[in-house]
């Protein structure tokens, strides 16, 4: 079951959804969404992890993303360090989350690692990393770059506007324009993955436009064996929804280890 709700955070007003358990009655899986994301963009596949692995999830926008509160502008360059370090932590207690794995998606998957690397709250269990972006590469600049000419010209900004409303303006620019600032350059997370303590599983596609297999390799040298990564073919930025079979399976084999719950069957499809 779905329930929408509401969380205030340092005073501002964050977008929650919640499916399955809740965290008094199994660990709960945090999804932190995309650059342009936010709760609803991750259509049904929070649920569906959540029902086969019989954990609780918490799907929730960021400031500026959403029905969440608005940001100001421009977000400063180390945005996912505050988010990670700051605002996630405070979110965990508002939402009384006891055990937790993240499961983040390209910026969100960056705030994961910060996290789980500097400042995680008690009971970290797990890290799930879609796309992760570790440090700054030229491909991803060239990908940004790309998106901004089809917000400007190529109708981006009105299909943005469908899951962001009144704060699409705030969602592009803030993602788009930091990352293209000149000082987002030496941006790097490598220093934060020798810290983290927890199991680790990270996603990328083959043909992802945003990144090259450097940034999963990365974290695979900077967290060791607790590192599992996976190449996948046939597919881009977005795991979960360019292959989600392969991406379903990979989560609920990766869940039921960490967790030491009963794996239940995947049906593909459902």
């Amino acid at each position: 079951m779905t329930r929408q709700d509401e969380l205030i955070v340092a005073g501002k007003r964050i977008e929650v959804a919640w499916h399955g358990p809740a965290p008094a009655d199994a660990p709960t899986l945090v999804f932190l969404h995309e650059g342009l994301g936010c709760a609803a963009m991750w259509r049904d596949f929070p649920a569906k992890l959540a029902e086969q692995t019989g954990c609780g999830a918490l799907v929730y926008s960021r400031l500026g993303y959403g029905r969440s509160d608005p940001c100001p502008l421009p977000r400063p360059l180390r945005y996912m360090h505050t988010e990670g370090l700051a605002v996630l932590p405070e979110l965990l207690r508002a939402a009384d989350v006891r055990q937790y794995v993240l499961v983040g998606h390209s910026d969100g998957g960056s705030i994961a690692l910060i996290h789980a690397g500097g400042r995680p709250a008690d009971g970290l269990c797990g890290v799930i990393c879609e796309a992760p972006h570790v440090f700054c590469e030229p491909i991803t600049l060239r990908s940004i770059r790309r998106a901004g000419e089809a917000y400007e010209q190529e109708g981006l900004r009105e299909k943005l506007r469908k899951y962001h409303g009144e704060n699409t303006d705030c969602a592009f620019r803030g993602w788009h324009d930091a990352w293209l600032d000149p000082g987002f350059a030496p941006w790097d997370l490598r220093e934060y993955l020798p810290s983290i303590r927890v199991p680790l599983l990270a996603l990328q596609g083959e043909d992802d436009p945003y990144g090259t297999a450097a940034q999963v390799r990365a974290v695979r040298q900077g967290v060791g064996e607790r590192a599992d990564v996976w190449m996948l073919p046939d597919c881009g930025h977005s795991p979960h929804r360019e292959q989600p079979d392969l991406t379903m399976d990979a989560m609920i084999g990766f869940l039921a280890d960490v967790l030491g719950r009963e794996r239940a069957p995947f049906a593909p499809g459902t």
